[in-house]
């Protein structure tokens, strides 16, 4: 199954016995069996009629409504999951320091070791001696990581792990017509941290809709400290992807030229400085969509699985630490 974007201005959702379809001014652009549906986007001036909102709700498909330029706006969910005495134990391991800082300590080991893994890979293609450095930085950063005794200690070699990695991303970049200075966000101030930012943003939704499938409360994680409205625990689990989903993602898009410079525009706005346009968000989420998909032979349970399919995987196997007071094993890449 896949998630349907909706995108086009002015389009209207509806329901037709066991399909979706989206129409604009009579004309039917998207028809689509709702069996191949977990999840609905929809992106500005969208509208989804009441039987249709409804039959998604009664079935657990969740539907996540951003602003036109991709900025997050709510999500409309069904029935809570009846898992209370998994969400009792979450409360309990959430409550319990020596739980919270082995589990985050998984978390952030794998975010190093994948971003590690990413950038040695194009180490191999393209050596350059900033790849290099950050590879190795990284390689200690991951040795820190075991050592650290407290989660603000950890919270610190995480941060220097992303400073290096970050540091070196701009020779990742293959297209002239790019550049990167650093990560920044809210609002990301250059086209490719608005890539970054907009996958960043798709992807912790799919994991919100993961968390709250398996029965746990998204927003008590263990290494994202708890704030009003934060999904700590899918933002938590969002780490281990980022590298090897959104991040390549952008790669791709940007240093095989399916993104131009052509598809962003500046703007005399402080909350919205740079914008994608339309062709330039299809194409990021298509080949996301397209990542996604990609099989791959699991490293815990040897199955071939994708990507998609790993988000409830990942979630189950926290779903699995939180109830045998285990250490979680993460999805690490090589």
């Amino acid at each position: 199954m896949a998630a349907l974007y909706v995108m086009e201005q002015g389009a209207r959702i509806t329901r037709e016995d066991r399909r979706l379809v989206v129409s604009k001014d009579d004309q039917v652009l998207q028809s689509v069996p709702l069996l191949k549906i977990n999840q609905v986007l929809i992106f500005g001036n969208v509208s989804i009629t009441t039987p249709a909102l409804t039959y998604l709700m009664g079935q657990g498909i969740d539907v996540v409504f951003c602003d036109q330029h991709g900025h997050y706006r709510g999500r409309v969910v069904g029935e809570a999951s009846g898992h209370s005495q998994l969400r009792r134990w979450q409360y309990r391991r959430v409550d319990d320091p020596a739980f919270v800082l082995q589990t985050a300590r998984a978390i952030v080991a794998a975010k190093l070791g994948n971003t590690r893994a990413l950038v040695m890979r194009y180490q191999r293609e393209h050596p350059h001696p900033q790849l290099a450095a950050a590879a190795a930085r990284l390689g200690e950063a991951l040795d820190q990581c075991q050592r650290a005794r407290t989660l603000n200690s950890l919270r610190g070699v995480e941060g220097a792990g992303a400073a290096a990695y970050f540091g070196a991303f701009r020779y990742l970049l293959r297209s002239e017509g790019f550049t990167f200075d650093g990560r920044n966000r809210q609002p990301p101030v250059d086209p490719v941290n608005v890539l970054l930012s907009f996958g960043y943003t798709l992807l912790v939704r799919y994991l919100e809709s993961a968390v709250e499938a398996v029965g746990l409360d998204p927003h008590l994680g263990c290494l994202h400290a708890d704030a009003y409205n934060r999904p700590s625990l899918a933002l938590d689990l969002a780490e281990e992807f980022r590298c090897i989903v959104v991040d390549s993602v952008t790669l791709r898009c940007l240093n095989s030229a399916l993104i131009l410079p052509a598809n962003f525009s500046r703007q005399d706005d402080a909350e919205r400085p740079v914008l994608l346009d339309d062709a330039g968000r299809r194409t990021f989420i298509r080949e996301l969509e397209t990542r996604l998909a990609l099989t791959f032979k699991h490293p815990i349970s040897g199955d071939q699985v994708t990507y998609r399919t790993c988000f409830e995987l990942q979630a189950r196997e926290m779903a699995r630490a939180i109830q045998a007071g285990d250490t979680y094993r993460p999805l690490c890449v090589r």
